[in-house]
């Protein structure tokens, strides 16, 4: 099995078996048909992923891999805050009549800010530092903006990333304030993995680990009966991630900059309900 199939496994197992239910609390989210989305969560869960030893990708159910490329680059390279840049449907529940969700995501990592090398915005401020200064602690980005939550249509889930160069090799911690472990774990993991071997590849390094830091990582109620089907699938060896070699600026990267060979995964042939 893949490495990413071994830890979501256990982190599914560890919530059902351990975690806390919040069926007596009023929660915000709801089911399709207004029922309250109650969840059962763990506090605090923390993975590391070794991008050098293989791509942390689930085969024991299908992650659509360009469908989460297009999201990465929609939010890191286009920074962008409208869906009609965005070539899923993902977004589609929490934009307005124009497409726009609001003053998040892509929206906080083109505000540009004055430095005394210049002035940038978050990604470039990254890529420049990546460059010009590898041995800074203070290579981050953020966009949980408290100033403008009351313009974002949903809080920034994954909300800040700390880049590290030690030697040749960049690492980085994502964190996230809250993670639905069924539709979302792996899909952000493989963003934020590509994210990290972009920008290793543009600044003449390499990926090295990932380590996903998740305050509130919850199973939905509805998505229980699918996770016990979907840990009990055959596991396959993780696939091969293929990058193109020649992409040398950040800006470049497209979709079809990136390939799987070899990706075996299991069919899941039940819609899973999300909740808003």
């Amino acid at each position: 099995m893949s490495r990413a199939d071994e830890i979501f496994i256990s982190n599914m197992k560890d919530i059902i078996e351990n975690g806390y239910w919040d069926t007596a609390l009023d929660v915000r989210p709801r089911w399709e048909d207004g029922t309250p989305a109650h969840t059962v969560k763990k506090f605090g869960v923390v993975n590391r992923y070794n991008l050098q030893e293989e791509l942390p990708i689930l085969t024991i159910r299908r992650t659509a891999f360009k469908s989460c490329i297009d999201e990465l680059l929609w939010i890191w390279q286009k920074k962008s805050n409208n869906i009609k840049d965005l070539n899923s449907h993902i977004w589609d529940s929490w934009a307005d009549e124009s497409g726009s969700i609001g003053k998040a995501y892509g929206y906080q990592l083109a505000q540009k800010h004055i430095y005394k090398e210049g002035e940038f915005d978050q990604v470039d401020r990254v890529l420049f530092d990546l460059k010009n200064n590898p041995a800074s602690r203070r290579i981050m980005t953020n966009i949980y903006n408290f100033a403008d939550l009351h313009e974002m249509n949903l809080y920034p889930c994954a909300y800040s990333m700390t880049f590290n160069v030690s030697g040749d090799t960049l690492n980085g911690i994502l964190n996230q304030r809250s993670n639905d472990m069924l539709t979302a774990n792996n899909w952000n993991v493989l963003q934020y993995s590509i994210l990290l071997i972009m920008l290793a590849q543009v600044s003449g390094l390499k990926a090295g680990e990932l380590v996903h830091v998740i305050a509130d990582a919850h199973i939905y109620d509805r998505h229980i009966p699918l996770v016990e089907e979907i840990i009990q699938k055959p596991k396959h060896p993780a696939p091969k991630l293929i990058v193109d070699p020649s992409v040398k600026n950040f800006y470049d990267f497209t979709v079809d900059s990136f390939a799987l060979e070899n990706y075996e995964y299991e069919k899941l042939d039940k819609k899973i309900p999300v909740a808003i």
